[in-house]
């Protein structure tokens, strides 16, 4: 059974959408315009946990003005309004917990201009991160960020979380590549963020306050991102250890020798037996003395400097009790490799429910933090699945439900989870590292910010949202 149905959820401060203004967005949105419950089954989730909540409508604009027009009459009517893209999130971000309309961003998916002599892109949110990375690509130019779920998540969803990935260890996260929005503002206006330049001191940063902020102050219809040249050449490499705790030691010791990967992963054995599992890819042995691998990668475009690092790395890696350490020797191995980490979420949730927690310490810390976890886990008697971008000390937590009782996993985990929350911050870390706050994690914001914060934060929505009808119930 699903978590949380839709019915329990409306609020009285918002108006479900009627049969009048069902009329209206059909004649606005003709043939986009979804109301049957079959078609809005498919938009009352994403991939956090089991939950779901049907929204009243679902919408799917394909220009900004008919965004701006929706925008308009949802304001004017107090219609809560929730973008979603593709819905991979793992936070509840776009879930429309107090029904209204879903507006989803799928018709917005054009690349409108790859501009080579400024190394520049804009597009449309509702196109796929991957088919972005893809055709930059094309023309010799390079989209760093890659979250696991690449293949199928939308750049404008990446733009909401502000999501990172395996590259984000040398290159940076999604905030790092954007330099101008076109947004919808919550009563329609339409506006650009910024400029499309490298270098903007001109008065306040929307542009990056809108990244990450979960579709609570604006809609997004589209994106100009900065790209690099495209790496020519990388090495690829899967390291056993026979102890967890090294593993996460090594990863601070390889930044320490002056090598920064390109890649630098941490998988439990679990997580990548399950992988296996659920992949059928079985070609690497994972031995039961295998407590965790890393998985490294260093890019870049002299061959030379690269083996360089690569000898580098196994200087250090000697410091360390390992197994034989596997290198790619073809595109096929790495696609193989990396396809293993990448699903390594879906077949966590093949297994069973369960709660992801995004956490992130410094990355000296993540050993404490490794320990921690599995400390708790032994106190209130779950088990847990770890993997993550160890080079950015972002560990995801997988917390298994299997025989837990409902009771426990509804009620007691939470205590649990407040519990390595604070442990986190007082490892200087914060409670989410790249899937954002949305749902899931809002309970837990008062371990990461101050009240002071708080009501900054809630004074910003505010004036951008006065109504408050972008995406309620989420972040605060």
């Amino acid at each position: 059974m699903f978590a949380v149905m839709q019915s329990q959820q409306f609020s009285d401060e918002f108006n479900q959408p009627t049969a009048v203004d069902l009329l209206y967005f059909e004649q606005l949105l003709p043939g986009r315009c979804l109301s049957e419950r079959a078609q809005l089954e498919a938009y009352s989730h994403d991939h956090t946990e089991d939950l779901i909540f049907y929204p009243g409508l679902v919408l799917l604009p394909n220009s900004t003005e008919e965004v701006s027009k929706i925008m308009q009459y949802c304001n004017a009517q107090k219609i809560a309004v929730t973008a979603a893209g593709a819905r991979t999130g793992l936070s509840g971000g776009c879930l429309p917990i107090h029904g209204g309309v879903l507006l989803s961003t799928e018709k917005l998916n054009r690349i409108i201009d790859i501009d080579v002599k400024n190394a520049q892109v804009m597009t449309e949110p509702g196109v796929i991160t991957e088919e972005l990375q893809n055709a930059v690509r094309e023309k010799g130019l390079f989209y760093p960020p890659d979250p696991a779920s690449k293949g199928s998540c939308f750049i404008g969803g990446n733009i909401s979380e502000n999501s990172g990935g395996p590259k984000a260890v040398k290159y940076g996260v999604t905030k790092d590549y954007v330099l101008n929005l076109e947004i919808v503002l919550a009563d329609g206006t339409v506006m650009w963020t910024g400029a499309n330049v490298l270098k903007n001191a001109t008065g306040y940063n929307l542009t990056q306050l809108v990244v990450g902020s979960e579709g609570t102050l604006a809609i997004v219809t589209k994106i100009v991102l900065k790209l690099l040249p495209h790496p020519t050449h990388d090495l690829l490499m899967l390291v056993p250890f026979f102890d967890a705790q090294q593993a996460c030691e090594a990863v601070a010791a390889i930044f320490q020798a002056g090598i920064t990967p390109s890649g630098l992963e941490f998988m439990e054995q679990n997580a990548l037996r399950w992988s296996q599992a659920f992949s059928g890819d079985y070609t690497i042995e994972v031995k039961d003395t295998h407590a965790a691998h890393l998985l490294i990668e260093v890019d870049g475009f002299d061959p030379e400097q690269l083996m360089k690092e690569c000898e580098g790395i196994l200087g250090v890696l000697d410091q360390f009790q390992t197994d034989e350490i596997l290198f790619a020797e073809s595109e096929a191995q790495k696609t193989a490799l990396w396809s293993l980490r990448r699903k390594v979420g879906e077949a966590v949730k093949v297994q069973s429910v369960y709660k992801e927690e995004d956490t992130v310490v410094p990355r000296y810390q993540l050993p404490n933090l490794l320990s921690t976890v599995k400390a708790i886990g032994q106190k209130y008697g779950f088990e847990s699945v770890c993997y993550g971008h160890a080079g950015d000390g972002n560990l995801h937590v997988n917390i298994i439900k299997g025989d837990l009782s409902e009771t426990f996993w509804q009620e007691e985990l939470t205590d649990a989870i407040r519990e390595l929350f604070t442990e986190v911050i007082r490892m200087g870390g914060t409670i989410s590292g790249e899937h954002g706050i949305g749902l899931v994690q809002k309970p837990y914001m008062d371990l990461a910010f101050s009240q002071t914060g708080l009501s900054l934060m809630r004074g910003i929505k505010k004036v951008f949202d006065p109504n408050g009808i972008l995406n309620p119930g989420k972040i605060f």
